[in-house]
């Protein structure tokens, strides 16, 4: 699955390619997305080669190699879903007049995407889908569900394909692994650390960097307190 803005950079890849034989600069790239800067291309491309999509090619310049392509290409593409507050906080774990937490078997939380757990990417949202959760996993509060992508947090035993039970909370202790919003519109699963006045989002592998920010430029939307794996 694809964002919207990955679908868009693919296809503008393809089209260079296909018709000049070298993929677009980095500016190109920017200014064709209208993305800010450089570092949102970066995590793009990263995003792309995760998935497959892509290949970089070594020590060349501009030199990257599509694998393959979405199912959808050229049917309008990307998923239209995307927004980027994608996280809301109105989600409730239980409802008015329901059994108390404890003498249920199960709570269906709403299932918010993929989340990256490794570069981060835009979250995508379906309101259609739920996921059930046994009540003793959860805490006080409300709760959300969403499907880990990638591999930065294997050393804590979380895996691609997880489904981690996220605590709603805008706040977080030192060393909690957090839903973390970067730079208000791309989402990811890491491990917070405050170092001075920055926040240092840190993975659980040491193939992928711990990434610093300055403090406006994330936010904590939830704590993650369970997580679901099917063999």
């Amino acid at each position: 699955m694809l964002t919207r803005k990955q679908y868009n950079l693919l296809m503008l890849i393809k089209d260079r390619l296909d018709t000049e034989g070298v993929p677009p600069s980095f500016d190109e790239m920017k200014d064709a997305l209208g993305l800010k800067s450089k570092s949102g291309v970066h995590r793009l491309i990263v995003g792309l080669e995760e998935r497959g999509f892509i290949r970089r090619l070594p020590h060349r310049a501009r030199a990257l190699e599509i694998i393959k392509m979405p199912d959808n290409a050229g049917a309008g593409g990307g998923d239209r879903g995307f927004d980027p507050k994608v996280i809301q906080g109105k989600f409730k774990g239980n409802v008015a007049g329901a059994a108390p937490m404890e003498q249920v078997d199960s709570v269906a939380l709403p299932l918010y995407g993929r989340i990256a757990a490794g570069m981060p990417i835009e979250a995508l949202r379906d309101h259609s889908k739920t996921f059930d959760v046994p009540a003793s996993l959860l805490t006080s509060g409300e709760h959300y569900a969403l499907e880990v992508a990638g591999d930065s947090m294997i050393d804590a035993g979380i895996l691609d394909g997880d489904v981690v039970v996220i605590q709603r909370t805008d706040t977080a202790e030192n060393g909690d692994i957090v839903v973390a919003v970067v730079e208000d519109y791309e989402v990811t699963l890491k491990r917070l650390r405050r170092r001075g006045d920055s926040i240092a989002l840190e993975p659980a592998n040491p193939a992928h960097e711990t990434r610093i920010f300055g403090p406006d430029q994330v936010k904590v939307q939830g704590r993650l307190v369970s997580l679901m794996r099917h063999y």
